[in-house]
């Protein structure tokens, strides 16, 4: 378990600066405790990384579930009861991995998946430029394009202009310098430049920034663009910010509503970011999507017993996971032991920490999601792959993670059917010296509904005094409905003089009486 510690000590680092902030925001975001997003960060990272068969994902608060948090509180009548609710859709989870629901993931197309992480890239990189300036009145962690503080995602951006601070600005420069610098130069000039990561060194020169500018007016960072961990006196108040289930209320019917909401759409997020890591993990594994079921089950299950949020496996700490070398899950694992650590032993050093310099990080996870390559690569690749993938990327910028993924899959089923549509069949025409055509027409290998509208539109466009050979020798698959098609085709054949001859495995028949009955005859003997 610890022989790659070499790389998951240093991505794990990493991981924790993307984590608490994100941890902390969609806390905020959701109108919950802010200690409720650190613990849901321990929990994805302690529990259910150890639970999970994935080396590379990281679990923990997701914004996805933000918007539907924040309605159930209020609906529910409190936090407490609403933990009910997270303990309850973990049970569901289980349900879930132990009926192999998991098997859902694999039905999402590749075209649809890479613009799910291309979307992402481009979202972390619109949402942090406000950030990156000293502008942080909407929180870390809120991803949807209507925000919650009434602005838009382009709109927060234009915003912010007006409200640079030139401290926060000046140290997200030179945070954004080192990160390439140590990513591009200093990782291949030495060992202690990949153990020690850059972003390390970038928080811990905006931790001196901000000591070392405080008197300062001008240059100073105030303490609103800072980290704001909570900081307990003393071990009570510590525990104090624990939260638990009050089941009294289980028999309500609208915590159930939450349960199974909060179960679907956390178990649909963490099998869509299965699906997205295994795609960026360079060494290719396979995760066990019912196992990674069980194992974010177990994780709400927990989360909601002490008062954490809901927890789902998430795409911005699993990419900066696998961009900072992770190999194996300790990295995920020590991440989770890093923030309850530092949460316990040093919230006031944390609260030093500028959030201009965790920008930079994310603008950084952001570019490496949303590279230029990457949309002409899929551009290359075709319309059938390429429009998918921009509808996903639109969706997701436009709209929300769910309702772009959504969006996409809508577009590639359609692309699907129009594959089929062209798909059903192979036409070869030959003209005759006598004036008769001569058409062959190959059925495909398997032929649905789907292709009834192309079927039937070639058969009408058929021209009189055609000779039409039909071939169903590899055709292993006949929808009735278009049995039904040539059936009816045989009989207006003989009033525009059309001579059909079927060619099946069985030999040939020359205008057979009935299709319906061939077929059927056919699936017999078969």
């Amino acid at each position: 378990m610890f022989k790659n510690i070499k790389s998951d000590l240093p991505a794990s680092i990493v991981v924790f600066f993307v984590a608490l902030p994100l941890c902390l925001g969609i806390a905020l975001a959701s109108g919950a405790p802010l200690f409720s997003g650190v613990i849901a960060g321990i929990i994805g990272g302690i529990v259910v990384g150890s639970l999970s068969g994935s080396k590379i994902g990281v679990s923990g608060p997701a914004a996805g579930l933000a918007a539907i948090v924040l309605t159930a509180i209020g609906t529910l009548g409190g936090y407490e009861n609403f933990l009910v609710a997270v303990v309850l859709g973990g049970v569901i989870q289980l349900v879930f991995g132990i009926l192999k629901a998991g098997i859902i993931g694999y039905y999402f197309p590749s075209s649809v998946i890479k613009g799910m992480l291309t979307g992402i890239g481009i979202i972390i990189i619109l949402k942090q430029i406000p950030h990156f300036f000293g502008y942080d009145v909407d929180p870390e962690g809120d991803f949807a394009f209507f925000q919650i503080d009434g602005e838009n995602t382009f709109s927060e951006i234009f915003k912010s202009v007006n409200f640079i601070s030139l401290g926060s600005t000046i140290i997200g420069f030179v945070g954004l310098a080192i990160l390439i610098l140590w990513d591009k130069v200093l990782s291949e000039k030495g060992k202690i430049f990949k153990l020690i990561q850059g972003p390390l060194v970038a928080v811990v020169a905006g931790i001196v920034y901000y000591l070392t500018t405080q008197s300062s007016e001008s240059l100073g960072i105030d303490s609103s663009h800072l980290v704001s961990v909570p900081i307990p006196e003393d071990a009570t108040s510590f525990l104090n910010q624990f939260s638990f289930p009050n089941f009294a209320v289980i028999g309500n019917p609208d915590i159930w509503v939450v349960a199974f909401t909060i179960a679907l759409v956390a178990s649909l997020e963490t099998l869509l970011c299965v699906e997205a890591t295994d795609k960026l993990d360079p060494d290719k594994n396979v995760t066990p999507t019912n196992r990674e079921l069980l194992a974010q089950g177990t994780g709400n299950i927990i989360s909601g017993m002490i008062g954490g949020l809901p927890i789902t496996q998430v795409i911005v700490r699993s990419s900066a996971n696998i961009q900072s070398g992770g190999k194996s899950k300790m990295s995920a694992i020590i991440h989770g032991f890093f923030l309850l650590i530092s949460v316990i032993l040093i919230p006031t050093l944390l609260n030093k920490i500028p959030l201009s310099v965790l920008a930079a990080i994310l603008l950084v996870v952001g570019y490496k999601l949303a590279k230029p390559a990457l949309f002409k690569k899929m551009y290359q690749l075709g319309w059938k792959q390429f429009i998918p993938f921009t509808v996903t990327v639109a969706g997701i910028v436009f709209t929300d993670l769910l309702m772009g993924i959504g969006m996409g899959l809508a577009v590639g089923i359609v692309v699907i059917l129009i594959k089929s549509f062209q798909n059903s069949h192979f036409l070869h025409i030959e003209d005759k010296s006598n004036g008769v055509h001569k058409i062959k027409m190959t059925l495909a290998e398997e032929v649905t509904f789907f292709n009834k509208g192309a079927i039937l539109n070639e058969l009408d466009s058929l021209p009189r005094d055609t000779y039409l050979e039909l071939d169903v020798t590899k055709t292993r698959y006949l929808d009735n409905d278009i049995i039904e098609i040539l059936d009816d085709f045989a009989y207006k054949a003989k009033e525009r003089n059309i001579d059909i001859k079927l060619i099946s495995e069985r030999g040939a028949i020359e205008n057979p009486e009935s299709f319906i009955e061939f077929f059927k005859l056919r699936s017999k003997s078969a």
